[in-house]
């Protein structure tokens, strides 16, 4: 063995030239890699001083190769569009990803989670329900078990959350709609479950201050994951009384403007930029939907595959350290503006 010092898997897998996922499969079990990794391994060993951390690996070999993803909702198309991103990043890998969806029930969230539990996960990436979830539960299953947040988080819990910067993306849309025509309103519900909202709202409030302008907030009532009918009850409600504070309506996800343009629609209201033109929508999210309504939605585009890579890294960096982190990882991507037929 040679005289210098490597200190962890990271400084050994930028010597090598190999991801810690396959450093950790050989030294969980040298047979599992192919000889010429083997092989390659090896002279490194021989040639630095290192000694991986046998107890980091002992309590690896009692763990299996799942991956679990939870997301609230797989008949959203916008969760099930990120999960696939994130199943692809975790099977290459090396690990096997087990997804569940907790169907807007936070008793489902958590047999989700119990259920996981029993498969001895390596690790667990989770998109909680928020507000509704039964937090301490999750807190304390993410102390057992390495688990990164991803688009929403709840308090402290899990180790990482990487997510959307919804104070750019609101920012964002605000100013354009602002600058091309009158400011918007703000179309909600009362009571989100999904802590975004709750970011968004405060974001549109930020931004309307930031501009010089009053905020308006229009409040739907309703309860759950039916966001377009939601939208479009509440949405036809708004557009029967007529006395809307301007004709720009910014709604704070992009199934609730598919329905209220479904309203608006029925109200004999066209939408868009034309002169015939009598009201302006726009959501957040860029939801798959959204680019084949009529009109096409004018939105703020969430970095799916920037969201996905950097969850499935930020949970192998979890399972591969020696050491638990000293804090909290927290990664924010901005939106990207996207201009459709609507706005």
């Amino acid at each position: 063995m040679g005289d210098k010092k490597i200190r962890n898997m990271e400084e050994f897998a930028a010597v090598s030239g190999l991801s810690r996922p396959t450093l950790s499969k050989y030294f969980n079990d040298p047979s599992s890699v192919r000889a010429s990794t083997r092989k390659r391994i090896e002279d490194v060993l021989d040639h630095y001083d290192y000694r991986p951390n046998l107890y980091a690996i002992n309590q690896n070999r009692r763990l299996t190769k799942n991956i679990g993803i939870v997301v609230p909702y797989l008949a959203d198309p916008f969760f099930a569009e990120i999960a696939r991103n994130i199943e692809e990043h975790i099977l290459r890998t090396g690990y096997r990803p087990v997804l569940l969806g907790s169907h807007g029930n936070p008793d489902q969230e958590i047999e989700n989670l119990e259920n996981l539990r029993l498969l001895k996960p390596a690790g667990v990436l989770l998109a909680p329900l928020g507000r509704a979830s039964h937090q301490a539960r999750i807190a304390a299953f993410c102390d057992e078990v390495p688990t990164v947040m991803f688009d929403a988080s709840i308090g402290a819990a899990g180790q990482a959350f990487i997510g959307s910067n919804n104070y750019q993306s609101i920012g964002l849309i605000a100013d354009y709609l602002c600058r091309t025509g009158e400011p918007p309103a703000f179309f909600e519900m009362k009571n989100p479950a999904n802590p975004n909202a709750h970011k968004r709202r405060n974001a549109y409030l930020a931004a309307m201050e930031r501009l010089g302008h009053n905020p308006h907030l229009i409040q739907a009532e309703g309860e759950g994951w039916e966001f377009e009918e939601i939208g479009f009850r509440e949405g036809t409600r708004v557009v029967r009384d007529r006395n809307l504070p301007t004709n720009t309506i910014l709604c704070s996800n992009d199934r609730l403007a598919i329905g209220l343009m479904s309203a608006a629609y029925e109200a004999g209201i066209r939408i868009g930029l034309g002169a015939d033109c009598g009201m302006r929508v726009a959501g957040h999210d860029d939801h798959p939907f959204s680019r084949y309504t009529c009109p096409t939605l004018t939105t703020v585009s969430q970095d799916y595959e920037a969201i996905a890579r950097q969850s499935a890294a930020s949970l192998m960096d979890l399972i591969e350290a020696e050491n638990p982190p000293d804090s909290r990882q927290e990664i924010l991507f901005d939106g990207r503006l996207v201009m459709r037929g609507s706005a």
